[in-house]
Order: C-alpha cells, then sequence, then structure tokens
C-alpha cells in the first residue's frame, strides 16, 4: 500500500480507539498479501443510528482502490469489533477471487498463444 494506513481510518460517532485502530491497520496490511496492486484504502467505522428493534448497530465501511475495479465492502454488527472483522473477511475473499480470476485469465492467454504458435 502506498499510503500509511493510520491516516486512512475515519471514526463517526464513535470514540477514537487506538486499539481498534491497530487492529484494522493490521488487517490492512495482511490485504496485501492477496493483491499488491492496492493503491489507497480508506475504512469508515461509524455508529450510524439506534435501530428500533436492533438496537445500537455498528458499520464497518472499506474502500479499496486497486488497479481496475475498486472494491468497496460494509458490514453492520451489534459489535463493532464482528464488523470490521467481518468486513475484512468479505474483502480477503473478494481479492482471493479477484487475484484468482486474473490467473486464470492469464494462463488462458498463454495458452492460447501457445496453440496459435503451434498451428503455424
Amino acid at each position: 500500500m502506498k499510503s500509511a494506513p493510520n491516516d486512512n481510518i475515519v471514526f463517526r460517532d464513535i470514540d477514537k480507539s487506538a486499539t481498534l485502530a491497530t487492529t484494522v491497520s493490521k488487517k490492512l496490511h495482511k490485504l496485501e498479501r492477496y493483491c499488491g496492486d492496492i493503491i489507497r484504502s480508506r475504512v469508515v467505522l461509524e455508529a450510524p443510528h439506534q435501530h428500533k428493534s436492533k438496537g445500537r448497530q455498528f458499520r464497518a465501511s472499506l474502500e479499496l482502490a486497486i488497479s481496475g475495479n475498486p472494491v468497496t465492502i460494509s458490514s453492520e454488527n451489534e459489535s463493532i469489533h464482528r464488523a470490521v472483522n467481518d468486513t475484512f473477511a468479505s474483502a480477503e475473499r473478494c481479492l482471493k477471487e479477484r487475484s484468482e480470476r486474473r490467473k486464470a485469465l492469464r494462463h488462458q492467454a498463454l495458452y492460447e498463444e501457445v496453440e496459435t504458435e503451434a498451428e503455424e
């Protein structure tokens, strides 16, 4: 990642927590394993509203600027920590799938190139 992850964590209607910011930073750096071309990231942690039947809900949103298509994922839960974990688990799955698709396309292009050379 080309920017400092701590600068990209926004707390809305939640008290800033150094522990939570550290957890988010570690999870952001872990995402680099699955996708090395992350240009910028932004994490928004918020408590949007008091829901009548669900009680207090927290939302964690992750925006990744990646070469190609940007990725935006969010999750809501009664616990901010669970919302963060769910969001990053979804992001990890998404980046793994994206990586697999890119590998498959490269392999297919290479295979077609070899077939074309063999026919000539």
